[in-house]
């Protein structure tokens, strides 16, 4: 049994037109948690990544799941995701992380707890 793997069984000439050429996105702004959400609709004459992910992206999704949903690499995605940001199409943001670190003062504490055993 053969299991498709995203992007991997793509022709690179496929993967090459969708991103012009690029392999690279010209900045960091998207990892894989990155959140991303569609500002705008897509428009008649847009490339059809682009619009689906105009589509996927209208609630905050992220980066691989986008990548999982277009079955392309996640290098590629951010790709495209650098395109649509930068003529304002969507819009990026980290996640605000759920825990909250000790205080230093406690690691202190408990540092000079354990020296003492």
């Amino acid at each position: 049994m053969s299991r498709r793997r995203p992007g991997r069984d793509d022709t690179p000439d496929r993967l090459y037109t969708l991103t012009g050429g690029r392999s690279r996105a010209g900045t960091d702004a998207f990892d894989l948690v990155t959140l991303v959400v569609a500002e705008s609709d897509p428009v008649p004459g847009m490339q059809s990544e682009h619009a689906a992910i105009l589509r996927m992206c209208r609630y905050p999704t992220a980066v691989v799941e986008v990548a999982a949903a277009l079955s392309l690499p996640v290098s590629i995605t951010r790709i495209l995701l650098t395109d649509l940001q930068d003529t304002g199409r969507i819009s990026a943001r980290h996640p605000r992380p759920t825990y909250r670190l000790p205080d230093h003062d406690i690691l202190e504490q408990v540092l000079v707890g354990l020296r003492n055993l």
